[in-house]
């Protein structure tokens, strides 16, 4: 069974880090790309962050290029989006998602339809 654990989120003050933990189990993890997403109140769900196990590539949106950083521990199997200079607007639910490279090639990658496997959340808060 394929499960996605996601972990870290908390409350911390503008200016402030965090780091996610997305915990895979249940597949080969090399094979598969891992997506971090994140939905605001009232906002549709959004590409954050990307990491392709396959050929190490990075990808993240323009609204955390610079202060997200993505990385992947393979033995852990587990993915990490580190946070820092946080500010109220990144404040949502964080999501992991995955699915394999060979599945959602030709795509792009913060489209939230193609990933087949999600997690259920954890929540980021941000105060001014």
């Amino acid at each position: 069974e394929v499960q996605l654990v996601e972990s870290g989120g908390g409350l911390v003050q503008a200016g402030g880090s965090l780091r996610l933990s997305c915990a895979a189990s249940g597949f080969t993890f090399d094979d598969y790309v891992i997506v971090w997403f994140r939905q605001a109140p009232g906002k549709e769900r959004e590409g954050v962050s990307a990491i392709s196990n396959y050929d190490d590539r990075t990808y993240y949106s323009d609204s955390v290029k610079g202060r997200f950083t993505i990385s992947s521990d393979n033995a852990k199997n587990t993915v990490y989006l580190r946070m820092n200079s946080l500010n109220p607007e990144d404040t949502a639910v964080y999501y992991c998602a995955a699915d394999l490279w060979t599945t959602i090639r030709g795509s792009q990658w913060y489209w939230t339809g193609i990933y087949k496997y999600w997690g259920r959340g954890t929540q980021v808060t941000v105060s001014s």
